[in-house]
């Protein structure tokens, strides 16, 4: 379905370029180069509106159509996810561990006789 509107939206946005290319512009005619621009008749200078304007407005609205339904889907995508599928891993409970202070085949090291540490200057 969306496929579908994607190209639908791609083939109004290329027609509706083109349609505002083919359109003159507001004082293209020869009489608005002489004062004749605002003339006095029933739909203004540019007259009843032509076939490339009524495409123009039904290419905008179609085009306005295709974006909000594009918007629409995109926001309420209920696509499939690796973090829905995978269960969620179960940790272990955790252990209390009691160290001994001696272990009884280790073998103790005394501690240095010095009243300085080594990384301490001597005098």
């Amino acid at each position: 379905m969306s496929v579908l509107l994607i190209f639908i939206h791609v083939i109004v946005c290329v027609a509706l370029i083109m349609i505002v290319l083919l359109q003159t512009g507001k004082g293209g005619d020869m009489g608005a180069a002489f004062g004749g621009g605002s003339s006095q008749s029933l739909f203004g200078s540019t007259g009843a509106s032509t076939f490339l304007s009524k495409a123009t407005t039904v290419a905008a609205i179609v085009f306005m159509i295709t974006s909000l339904a594009l918007a629409y889907m995109s926001s309420n995508r209920t696509g499939k996810s690796i973090m829905t599928t995978t269960p969620t891993p179960v940790s272990a409970p955790a252990t209390s561990e009691t160290k001994p202070d001696a272990a009884p085949n280790t073998p103790q090291t005394a501690a240095p006789s010095q009243s300085q540490p080594e990384s301490a200057p001597k005098k």
